[in-house]
């Protein structure tokens, strides 16, 4: 089995061109920043449409939000 170690790398980079190590270094450190941010093993949040009764605790989401906006509307007006 013909496997290529950290060693065996750095010795063919270092044998590009200084442009080309240059390019190799972008694309590294590009991979990196952009797989840091991929988080691969979350479920989407399309996997948990539907997972809920409606209406979820007795009441609409839409008839919810606008309680909570008249309570909190009340609660300014009587301070």
């Amino acid at each position: 089995m013909n496997s290529t170690t950290y060693e065996d790398v750095l010795q063919e980079a270092e044998r590009l061109p200084r442009e080309q190590r240059l390019l190799l270094i972008e694309h590294l450190i590009h991979n990196i920043r952009t797989s840091e941010n991929r988080v691969e093993d979350s479920p989407l949040w399309e996997d948990y449409a539907g997972s809920a009764p409606y209406p979820l605790c007795g009441e609409d989401a839409q008839e919810y939000v606008s309680g909570q906006r008249t309570e909190s509307d009340l609660g300014r007006r009587e301070k």
